[in-house]
C-alpha cells in the first residue's frame, strides 16, 4: 500500500486497526511512535547496486489503555512527516514488535489495514544459477521405463 492510498482509506474508516497475518490484532490503543523515511542501498549478489524506500510506520504498545488514534489525527501525523522529512508516494512498511522487531507490508481488507509477513528473495536469480520454476513431477511417474530395475540386486539402490 502506497501513502495516498492509506490517506484515501483513512478518510473513509471510524477506526484504525491493524490486522497481524496470524488474525490477531495490534491493541486498539496502540500509538504510531514514528513515521519515515527509510532508504536502502545495497549490492544484491549478482553485484547489481540497487536503492529501495520506503515509509516507514512504527506501532508501539504502551499499555496506555486510554489511548485510541483516530483516522484524522494519523492523517495529520502522516502530512506532517510528508511536508518536514519530503516524503513522496512510496509503499509503506510497518514495524511492530511482537516477540521481536517485526517488518510488514501494509494492506486494506475492507474494514481493517492488514499487516502482511515479508519476504526475503535473490534478486539475481539469472546470475546465481536458480531456476525460476522448479519443475513439478509425480512420484508416480518417475522410472516408469525401468521399473524392473528396483528389484533386489537390479543396482537402483
Amino acid at each position: 500500500m502506497k501513502l495516498s492510498e492509506i490517506k484515501e482509506v483513512l478518510k473513509t474508516v471510524e477506526a484504525v486497526n491493524f490486522e497481524l497475518p496470524d488474525g490477531t490484532f495490534v491493541p486498539e490503543y496502540f500509538h504510531v511512535t514514528e513515521v519515515g523515511l527509510v532508504t536502502k542501498n545495497f549490492i544484491d549478489c549478482g553485484g547489481t547496486v540497487r536503492k529501495e524506500t520506503v515509509v516507514n510506520f512504527q506501532l508501539w504498545d504502551a499499555n496506555d489503555y486510554e489511548h485510541r488514534l483516530k483516522p484524522q489525527k494519523l492523517i495529520h501525523i502522516i502530512e506532517l512527516s510528508e511536508k518536514v522529512l519530503g516524503i513522496e508516494d512510496n509503499e509503506i512498511e510497518v514495524e511492530y514488535q511482537n516477540t521481536t522487531i517485526g517488518k510488514y507490508d501494509l494492506d486494506f481488507n475492507g474494514k481493517n489495514f492488514t499487516l502482511l509477513n515479508k519476504q526475503t528473495a535473490c534478486l539475481a536469480q539469472e546470475q546465481c544459477g536458480i531456476p525460476s520454476d522448479k519443475p513439478k513431477v509425480k512420484l508416480s511417474q518417475l522410472n516408469t521405463d525401468n521399473v524392473s530395475s528396483c528389484t533386489p540386486g537390479g543396482g537402483c539402490c
